[in-house]
């Protein structure tokens, strides 16, 4: 289904090659990405991931999954239990560019890797999440291991990447894609003990909604989306463009989780001119760092 959508864009062979990767090496960087991604497993029968899959297109675009990524940090943020769990147990303050990594690790690892890779990934995450336990400021008492957690903390994150890849990546995704994407993703939730996670793009909406009664801004929360926005990125000359990626992630969530979150809409200023922006800084980007199922034809 995907044939004909992985070719180079034009512009991946724009910038000469000496600079490409000095640039592509400080973008990555900046991030977090101080490991060069792993080879992409292609054998259908010893990847985790269909080599045919849409989540190597829409995981593979590092341009747009950056605005998905740092959406998804926020959206999460929303759910008081789990956002209790990264403030109590989390390095983020200390080692925000460490956190970045492991999870692109792992999203690396079950996106492209083999089957073993990816599922001794999983087993060391759901190990980790053993001792994120405790109560939170409601007298609940939560656990990161909970199949319902699970389910917010993987819906919140493929919607806002799916999102983003949609307003920000390469292709235009039919309903059919995205639909696949939705399903094949199920099964990594599956994995990590989600239940009864979502398997089209209509039920993912349908659980998100489901989850608004739960949701509200706790005084961590606040905290977490101040240093997402202020102090992951402080060189500057590199915080003007991670302002652009940091409003239009915002952008990403609907209307209503934005006024829970406390950021100003700003649909005019979005529409007219922080999206148009970011499009240009997108496409900018991919001409240094090319999608990754692009890396080995690029280089």
């Amino acid at each position: 289904m995907l044939e004909g959508m992985n070719r180079a864009t034009p512009a991946d062979n724009r910038v000469p090659e000496g600079w490409r990767k000095k640039i592509n090496l400080i973008i990555r960087h900046t991030v977090g990405l101080t490991q060069d991604p792993i080879p992409p497993c292609d054998d259908a029968e010893l990847s985790y991931m269909s080599p045919a899959s849409p989540a190597r297109l829409v995981h593979g675009d590092l341009a747009s999954m950056l605005v998905g990524g740092l959406g998804s940090l926020s959206f999460q943020m929303l759910h008081p239990y789990s956002m209790t769990g990264v403030a109590q147990h989390s390095r983020y303050q200390s080692d925000p560019l460490g956190r970045m990594l492991q999870t692109a690790n792992f999203i690396g690892f079950t996106t492209y890797g083999p089957k073993e890779l990816a599922y001794s990934t999983i087993e060391r995450v759901l190990a980790v999440h053993e001792a994120v336990r405790g109560v939170a400021d409601d007298g609940v008492s939560y656990y990161a291991n909970d199949p319902h957690l699970l389910l917010w903390v993987h819906c919140a994150e493929m919607s806002m990447f799916l999102e983003g890849y949609k307003r920000f990546g390469r292709q235009k995704l039919t309903d059919e894609v995205i639909d696949e994407y939705v399903s094949d993703m199920a099964q990594l939730a599956r994995d990590m003990r989600c239940e009864n996670p979502p398997t089209t793009y209509r039920e993912l909406t349908e659980v998100l909604e489901s989850f608004r009664p739960e949701l509200r801004l706790i005084p961590e929360g606040l905290v977490a989306r101040d240093f997402v926005a202020h102090q992951i990125i402080t060189s500057p000359l590199k915080k003007p463009f991670f302002w652009f990626f940091v409003q239009s992630s915002y952008a990403l969530m609907e209307p209503w989780a934005r006024d829970l979150l406390g950021v100003p809409r700003r649909d005019r200023l979005n529409r007219y001119f922080i999206t148009p922006v970011t499009r240009v800084l997108c496409r900018l980007m991919r001409g240094v760092v090319p999608p990754y199922e692009n890396l080995t034809t690029a280089a």
